[in-house]
């Protein structure tokens, strides 16, 4: 099978859970990350899949490698390459697809309950469970895209997940693993500091970490269900 293509935007953001299947799996993954000045390809031929990773940037900052994820994930789906976008890399796929990123309803960090909505597509990306605890880490949140389908929504933000076709985008981190929620925590930066003052959605670091004991077990099991189905979706690329 060709590798998959992954976008990292951040040091302290890489694949995370997402290396960990890939190895089990047997998955190459070719990881480009912008922070590290690696140059992201022009192309998206010869990649069967392309993952697109988190990033404390808004989306609709001017950044150059942001153009270019965008411009990947258009040739990928063009091509029927399959996508998943996480969180960062969600509102990409949103905004490259013609939907606004803009300020969350509310902010969302740390453990929180997603209800999968009653579509045949929630099911089959996320199971037969009306309910998930997700790990989230957002300001801000996309609209869905024409044609998309919405897959799934909270209290505090309405779009949390759509598809279309073989390409998944997501507003929480399916990917994390303990060591990079701990990352994290130890890099908090002022806009954390801001919304854990103003919003009780933005949970503290003694709750998050508590969360990792609760939650994280399910999401791996969540996260194995999301890249099964879009490994099966590699297949066409031998």
């Amino acid at each position: 099978m060709r590798p998959v293509l992954v976008l990292q935007f951040m040091s302290d953001d890489g694949p995370g859970y997402l290396g960990s299947w890939a190895k089990r799996e047997g998955i190459g993954l070719d990881v480009r990350n912008a922070a590290a000045g690696t140059p992201f390809p022009d192309r998206i031929e010869g990649f069967c899949g392309l993952a697109v990773l988190g990033g404390a940037m808004s989306a609709n900052d001017p950044l150059p490698f942001l153009r270019q994820a965008e411009r990947l994930i258009l040739q990928a789906m063009h091509a029927q390459v399959p996508v998943v976008g996480h969180c960062l890399g969600g509102q990409l796929m949103a905004k490259s697809l013609g939907a606004a990123v803009k300020a969350s309803p509310a902010p969302e960090v740390g453990w929180h309950r997603m209800e999968i909505l009653d579509v045949p597509a929630a099911r089959a990306w996320f199971g037969p469970e009306p309910v998930q605890q997700v790990f989230h880490w957002h300001y801000e949140a996309f609209d869905v895209p024409p044609g998309a389908t919405r897959l799934a929504s909270s209290p505090m933000c309405p779009n949390q997940a759509f598809a279309i076709g073989p390409h998944l985008a997501m507003q929480f981190h399916v990917e994390i693993d303990a060591d990079k929620v701990n990352e994290w925590l130890c890099a908090t930066d002022d806009a954390y500091v801001s919304a854990r003052r103003q919003s009780p959605t933005v949970q503290a670091p003694d709750d998050i970490r508590s969360g990792i004991g609760s939650w994280l077990d399910a999401q791996h099991r969540l996260a194995d269900r999301v890249y099964r189905r879009w490994r099966d979706a590699m297949s066409r690329f031998p």
